[in-house]
């Protein structure tokens, strides 16, 4: 056996328990025993007795390279380390250029390495007018699933896939047990509420949400099931602001469909009437962040096990993107690597749902949703990526920690219970509570396991 490297005490949060006066012992980077009590002898031992320890946080949806020059995994990364995220899963829609080929996705891989400071897998797309021919080649340079919009932000970066070209997409996907993952929003009837918003002449922040009606997002993924079931693709719509979208995955699941949906943070913790009206075009996101009735009605699908991951959809938009009064005209997208994690054990434990739910939800099930099989748990065997989470109320502050590329974010002004004390990767300590420790090309490009298990199996029950 490994000699033991080091010991961190606390209170131990797995899949399906707390461990009281717990410790999760580490060798040559990997989980080496978890349990409860003194534990083994190490070279450091680590006491956070009165903090939670959870598995690091794998975000299953970032935007890196949204906005040439601005962030990339220099400053991506470095918030995920403040943040207790260990793995970040970087979306193919870089500016000026699409990740559609394996040539484009390993050149992609090599220079995100060389920045990264946690670990990072990635996703990969198709070309509008591609037949499917690069599914394998992408699937060998390391893609973890494949991503695509129903509806068309650009015709280039992020362009529409129209049903029929899905339908093609996903018996090339089907084979291989990845997941599509899909942007869940009806593009004729978005741009027909938007026409009808802009004639009314309502530009504020009300603009946004009624120029993307429910209708929109729900018809989509409707869609998009379909073609998932008639494939036998792995189906994942990867952000959803409606409790009836976790009803209709929940059914689709039920009749036999690998379905699996994903609740974006700020959907959990922001609302229209309250926050965009504050905020305007800083909290403008796609699809819109909906009524306080809708974030409500979320949590009771956390509650049940309906959700299968929550992530960030972090991009950093300069704020020139994003200050424009009239709101239709403002980049889609916030921050949130750095707030994840505190955001969502402060809204469990307001609702006194166990803390389990965290360890499920940003970690367990995005290391299977992505086949990332070495990561996601304090189990003996996996990487030991560790978060440690203090209690500390304070009021969060993008700007006050020095680790993100911006200086505002939608949660400035939130009080939180809780912060994040230490970020291990792999065994060793990254961020320590103030400093991001990680130099650029401590992270490495983590990628699917071979031998994929069938997904149903492998992904399990969200909670």
């Amino acid at each position: 056996m490994n000699a033991i490297d080091r010991v961190v005490h606390g209170r131990i949060v797995l899949s399906d328990q707390v461990i009281d006066d717990g410790f999760v012992a580490v060798a040559n980077g990997k989980i080496a025993q978890v349990g409860q009590g003194e534990g083994p002898g190490a070279a450091i031992v680590e006491n956070y007795r009165d903090c939670l320890v959870l598995p690091g946080a794998i975000d299953g949806q970032v935007h890196s390279r949204s906005q040439k020059g601005q962030e990339d995994f220099i400053w991506s990364t470095r918030s995920a380390a403040a943040g207790g995220v260990t793995t970040i899963v970087d979306m193919p829609y870089d500016d000026g250029e699409l990740i559609c080929t394996g040539e484009r996705l390993s050149r992609k891989a090599q220079t995100a390495a060389q920045q990264a400071r946690v670990d990072f897998a990635l996703y990969a797309t198709l070309h509008p007018s591609s037949n499917g021919r690069e599914v394998q080649e992408l699937v060998e340079a390391g893609a973890c699933a494949f991503k695509f919009s129903t509806f068309g932000t650009h015709p280039e970066r992020f362009p529409r896939i129209p049903p029929q070209q899905l339908y093609r997409f996903f018996s090339a996907i089907a084979p291989t047990g990845l997941a599509a993952g899909v942007h869940n929003e009806n593009d004729e009837i978005v741009r027909a509420a938007i026409a009808a918003v802009e004639a009314s002449g309502v530009t504020d922040y009300r603009a946004h949400g009624a120029s993307r009606p429910a209708i929109s997002e729900t018809l989509a993924m409707a869609e998009v099931y379909e073609i998932g079931l008639a494939t036998s693709c792995p189906t994942h719509v990867v952000h959803c602001s409606l409790g009836r979208g976790y009803e209709l995955c929940a059914a689709y699941q039920k009749q036999g469909a690998h379905a699996s949906i994903e609740a974006c943070i700020h959907y959990l913790v922001l609302d229209e009437e309250n926050d965009v009206a504050r905020l305007g075009g800083f909290a403008k996101i796609n699809p819109p962040i909906r009524p306080r009735a809708e974030v409500e009605s979320l949590w009771g699908h956390v509650a049940a096990g309906n959700v299968t991951i929550v992530s960030t959809d972090h991009v950093s938009w300069s704020r020139d993107r994003k200050s424009d009064p009239i709101m239709l005209n403002n980049s889609s997208g916030v921050p949130g690597l750095e707030a994840m994690y505190p955001l969502l054990i402060k809204g469990l434990e307001e609702r006194s749902l166990p803390f389990t739910h965290a360890a499920i939800l940003l970690a367990r099930n995005p290391a299977r949703h992505f086949r990332l099989f070495e990561k996601g748990a304090l189990d003996v065997g996996c990487d030991a990526d560790i978060a440690v989470m203090k209690r500390a109320p304070h009021r969060y502050r993008a700007a006050a920690s020095g680790h993100n590329v911006v200086d505002w974010s939608p949660y400035d002004g939130i009080e939180m219970p809780w912060r994040v004390e230490a970020t291990y990767l792999r065994g060793h300590k990254v961020f320590d509570g103030r400093d991001v420790l990680a130099e650029p090309g401590t992270g490495r490009f983590t990628t699917p396991a071979s031998g994929l298990a069938p997904r149903k199996a492998a992904l399990g029950a969200a909670a």
